[in-house]
């Protein structure tokens, strides 16, 4: 099973039908492969590829009338061959996606932001972003994000996927990001993040005292009862994490957390899995936890944590023109030097 979103699929310049690399970076190629379960044999096709994305991991969000429409158009395949909405099923079938869809926001739009720029050269842009920026356009968040403020600085990126993005940050974590400044460079970092040659590291402050350090090998998918939500699960993509303790206090662990596979919410999912959510992390179990004979002060500092405490602070990678090495550092944000003092009783 394999599914795929992209919109870096288009990177390459002109498609077969000589539609333009700029027109092809507002939509989203959505490729699903499955097999059908045995207890879906007699179903509709429309309800049993709804029923089948609703629960697989990775799987897109599609709507009932978008799905009704990418089978109308050719764009799903049963065994190799088309069919219509009210064919009936067989289990074990091999289902097929391959669609376009439109992106429903404006990845286009400059808009001046503010936040700090460490690096920048005809091939790469560094950031240290900060809490609360959402890193691209979406639901809920149409403007105001990083990609946004890109576009104003280098409005050259408007030509290149994706704004120049190789890899995300959640809004509320901090740190370091690089971008491609073209899509020749795009496609150079695309391929170091996909063979593993990217370094990100990450400083966390979790709940609980750690034992020893841990690689953490759990498969993780969508939570099939929240789609907001991440989890581990058996049919789950493979994430691996490696955590290292940094600094124990008493309810509390400062880690580092080094990422060997790229799964969104990876590191917040994976320590949650061990027991130890991250302070200010609600979605993924975090209790508020605070120190034994903390003062009040104290307490409010720790439970008023409004984010994760993740920050990206190191990122290293090969010049994608050079291919001369490149590392950088980011110190720990206030609110995170805050919380450490405050765990120190």
């Amino acid at each position: 099973m394999k599914q795929v979103l992209s919109g870096c699929a288009y990177a390459r310049g002109m498609t077969a039908d000589g539609t333009s690399r700029r027109e092809l970076a507002s939509e989203e190629a959505v490729a699903f492969d499955a097999a059908l379960p045995a207890e879906f044999h007699g179903w509709r096709l429309d309800q049993a590829l709804a029923q089948l994305l609703a629960t697989c991991a990775d799987a897109p969000t599609v709507s009932r009338s978008e799905l009704k429409r990418w089978i109308l158009t050719g764009a799903v395949r049963v065994d190799g061959r088309l069919a219509q909405p009210k064919t009936k099923v067989v289990g074990g079938s091999c289902v097929h996606i391959h669609a376009q869809r439109r992106r429903q926001v404006d990845w286009q739009a400059a808009e001046q932001l503010d936040f700090p720029v460490v690096y920048a050269d005809e091939s790469v842009i560094v950031v240290d972003k900060p809490p609360g920026l959402v890193v691209h356009p979406g639901a809920g968040n149409p403007n105001g994000t990083l990609v946004n403020g890109l576009l104003a600085r280098w409005p050259a990126l408007a030509r290149v996927p994706n704004a120049g993005l190789v890899h995300r940050l959640d809004k509320d974590t901090t740190g370091l990001m690089v971008a491609a400044a073209n899509v020749e460079s795009q496609l150079a970092l695309v391929q170091d993040m996909a063979e593993r040659r990217i370094e990100r590291r990450y400083l966390a402050v979790a709940e609980g005292r750690l034992i020893a350090g841990q690689r953490v090998d759990m498969p993780i998918g969508r939570d099939p009862r929240n789609r907001l939500r991440q989890a581990v699960r058996e049919d789950g993509r493979p994430a691996v994490t490696h955590v290292a303790i940094r600094a124990r206090y008493a309810a509390h662990t400062l880690v580092e957390v080094r990422l060997e596979t790229g799964r969104t919410h990876q590191a917040r999912v994976h320590l949650a899995a061990i027991g130890h959510p991250l302070v200010g992390d609600r979605r993924y179990g975090a209790r508020g936890i605070v120190p034994p004979a903390a003062s009040a002060e104290q307490v409010g500092i720790v439970r008023d944590f409004n984010r994760q405490a993740l920050h990206a602070y190191r990122l290293a990678f090969a010049h994608p023109k050079s291919r001369q090495p490149m590392a950088f550092e980011s110190p720990l944000p206030a609110d995170l030097r805050r919380l450490l003092a405050a765990l120190r009783v």
